[in-house]
C-alpha cells in the first residue's frame, strides 16, 4: 500500500514508518524537521511541511491508500495541537478524495471499562491531571468523526518504550478490561493492522496489553 504518516518523528509515528517499510509498503513521512526521523528505507519519501496549510499538505496525501496519524500533544503545554493539526490533515484528505484515516487518541477519551473502584479512581486522577490534553483529543475525535473520511480512532492506555510484541488486545467500540499499559511499537502495529480492517471503519478501538 501507499501510506502517508503524520507525526512521523514521534514515538508511535516512527514505529509506524519502520514497521510499514518492513512490511513492504511505500511510506510518505510528513515532518517539520527531517533530522528528527531516524528511520531509513528505499521506499520512504520524507516531506517537510508545517501543518498549518491544507494546500501544502495535499500532495502528501494525494493518491494514497491510507493516512495514519500519530499527531498529539507531547506535554500539557502543547494541548490543542492534536485538533489544530488534524484539522489540516482532514481538509487535505477531503480535497484529494483520500478516504482511509487511522489516528491515535487515548484510552480516557473513550468509554470506560468496568474494572473496579481502584481502576476507576486511577483513571479519574489521570484524567484530571491531563484534562487539557484529553479535552484536545476529544475535540480532535469530534473533528475526525464529522469528516468525510473512513476513519478509525485508536485509544491506547499508558504508553511505554518497549519492543514490539504483537501480543495485545483490541476492542472495537470499547476498551480491553484491565488494560493499563502498551508499548508504542504495539500501538503502531495495531494501527497498521486496523488500516485494512473494514470492521474498524468509523469506530473507536481500544488497544492494550
Amino acid at each position: 500500500m501507499k501510506l502517508t504518516v503524520f507525526g512521523a518523528t514521534g514515538g508511535i509515528g516512527q514505529e509506524i514508518v519502520r514497521q510499514a517499510l518492513h512490511a513492504g509498503h511505500h511510506v510518505t513521512a510528513v515532518v517539520r524537521n527531517p533530522a528528527g526521523l531516524t528511520v531509513r528505507g528505499d521506499a520512504l519519501e520524507v516531506v517537510r511541511a508545517a501543518l498549518d496549510d491544507p494546500e501544502a499538505v495535499r500532495p502528501a496525501v494525494a493518491g494514497r491508500d491510507a493516512v495514519l496519524s500519530g499527531l498529539g500533544a507531547r506535554s500539557r503545554k502543547d494541548a490543542g495541537v492534536a485538533t489544530r493539526l488534524t484539522r489540516t490533515v482532514l481538509r487535505a484528505m477531503e480535497a484529494e478524495g483520500t478516504r482511509r484515516l487511522v489516528v491515535v487518541s487515548a484510552a480516557p477519551v473513550g468509554p470506560a471499562p468496568d474494572d473496579g473502584p481502584l481502576d476507576r479512581a486511577v483513571r479519574a486522577i489521570v484524567s484530571a491531571v491531563l484534562k487539557d490534553v484529553y479535552a484536545d483529543l476529544r475535540a480532535m475525535e469530534a473533528e475526525v468523526a464529522a469528516s468525510a473520511t473512513d476513519w478509525t480512532v485508536v485509544r491506547p492506555p499508558r504508553l511505554q518504550n518497549r519492543p514490539l510484541t504483537g501480543r495485545y488486545r483490541t476492542v472495537v467500540g470499547g476498551f480491553p478490561p484491565k488494560g493499563r499499559f502498551i508499548a508504542r511499537a504495539d500501538v503502531a502495529h495495531a494501527m497498521l493492522a486496523l488500516t485494512s480492517d473494514p470492521g474498524a471503519v468509523k469506530q473507536g478501538v481500544g488497544v492494550a496489553d
